[in-house]
C-alpha cells in the first residue's frame, strides 16, 4: 500500500480571518453534514407512539436542534484539541482550525457559548432532558481530551454518545426507554466506530500512528474481528427486538419483523463500502453520498412509521 505523506500546516492564529469570512469558517467547523447523527434523538417520539402529537413532536424537534448545537460545540473543542494531529492528515488538514484560517480563541468562545445555550435550552424542555444533555456534553468532552487515547474505551465512548442521543430523545418527550432499542443503538454505534478506525488505518497506512497515537494499538485484522462480532450481535439484537412479543405489545404491532431485510441490506452495504470502497471515515458523509444506502435507511424509517402509525401494522 502506498505511503501517505504530508507536511504539517502551521497554525496562524496571529492572523485571523476577516470577520466576513469567520462565519462560513465557523459553520464549516460545526460540521452540519454530521448532524444526521442527531436524527437518533427522534427515535423516542417515533417508537414511543407520540409522533402524531404536535406537542411531543415539537419537543422532539427542539431536542434535535439542541443536540445539533451541542455536537457542534464538541466538534469545535475536538478540532482545537486535535489541531496539530489534524495537520498531518491528508483530509483533516484542510479543516479551518487545523489550517489556521479559524483562530482557536474564536472556536473556543463559540463552543462555550453553544454548550451553555444548549444546556439551558434543554433544561427548559425538561430538567431530566437537561441532565442527559449535560451528560452527553461531558462524556464527549472527556472523550475528546482524554479517552480517545485509550484503546477500546475510545470506541466505547463514541458508542456512548449515540446511546445518550437515544436516551435524550425518549426523555425529551417523556416516553419509556426501550432496553432492546438501546442495545441495538449501542451495537450499531460500535459497528460504525470500529469501521471508522479501520478506515483511518487503511487511509493513512504507515503514517497512521503519527496522526493519532491510539491507532498503533489497532490493526486491520483486530478491527475486522471486532467488527465481525459486533455485526452479528447487531443483527441478532434487532431481530430479537423486532420479533419479540413484548415489542409487539408495547408498540401495537407484530409486523416490525418486516423491517429486518432493510437492516440486513444496510449493514451489508456499509461493510461493502468499508472493505471494497475504503469508506467509513465519516458515517454521516457516507450515508449522504451513497444512494443505495440512503434509500435503504429511508425505506426502513418509512416502513417503521407505516407499521406503527397506520392500520397496515395492526
Amino acid at each position: 500500500m502506498a505511503r501517505v505523506t504530508s507536511s504539517p500546516v502551521p497554525e496562524r492564529d496571529a492572523t485571523p480571518a476577516p470577520a466576513r469570512l469567520t462565519l462560513p469558517l465557523l459553520v464549516a467547523s460545526l460540521r452540519p453534514e454530521q448532524w444526521t447523527k442527531n436524527l437518533l434523538v427522534l427515535a423516542g417520539v417515533v417508537f414511543g407512539g407520540r409522533l402524531l402529537e404536535l406537542r411531543a413532536l415539537l419537543a422532539a424537534l427542539a431536542a434535535f436542534a439542541i443536540f445539533c448545537a451541542l455536537s457542534g460545540a464538541v466538534y469545535l473543542f475536538n478540532d482545537v484539541a486535535d489541531r496539530e494531529a489534524d495537520q498531518l492528515h491528508p483530509l483533516k488538514r484542510a479543516r479551518p482550525i487545523a489550517s489556521g484560517r479559524l483562530s482557536t480563541r474564536t472556536a473556543l468562545i463559540v463552543a462555550a457559548l453553544l454548550g451553555v445555550a444548549g444546556i439551558q435550552a434543554a433544561l427548559l424542555i425538561r430538567p431530566e432532558f437537561g441532565l442527559v444533555a449535560s451528560s452527553y456534553l461531558a462524556v464527549l468532552l472527556v472523550y475528546s481530551f482524554v479517552l480517545k487515547h485509550v484503546v477500546i474505551l475510545d470506541v466505547l465512548m463514541i458508542a456512548a454518545g449515540f446511546v445518550l442521543r437515544a436516551i435524550a430523545g425518549a426523555v425529551a418527550v417523556d416516553v419509556p426507554i426501550g432496553h432492546w432499542l438501546l442495545v441495538c443503538t449501542t451495537l450499531l454505534a460500535l459497528f460504525l466506530g470500529l469501521s471508522k478506525r479501520r478506515h483511518e488505518l487503511t487511509l493513512l497506512a504507515e503514517d497512521a500512528t503519527g496522526h493519532r497515537r491510539i491507532l498503533e494499538e489497532y490493526s486491520p485484522y483486530l478491527l475486522d474481528q471486532m467488527i465481525g462480532v459486533v455485526t452479528s450481535s447487531t443483527l441478532i439484537a434487532y431481530t430479537v427486538y423486532a420479533t419479540s412479543p413484548d415489542t409487539a405489545a408495547r408498540l401495537g404491532t407484530d409486523k416490525l419483523g418486516l423491517t429486518i431485510p432493510f437492516v440486513l441490506y444496510g449493514i451489508f452495504r456499509y461493510l461493502y463500502l468499508v472493505h471494497q470502497k475504503r469508506g467509513g471515515g465519516s458515517p454521516a458523509a457516507l450515508l449522504l453520498a451513497d444512494r443505495p444506502l440512503l434509500v435503504c435507511v429511508a425505506l426502513w424509517a418509512a416502513s417503521v412509521i407505516v407499521l406503527l402509525y397506520s392500520p397496515l401494522g395492526k
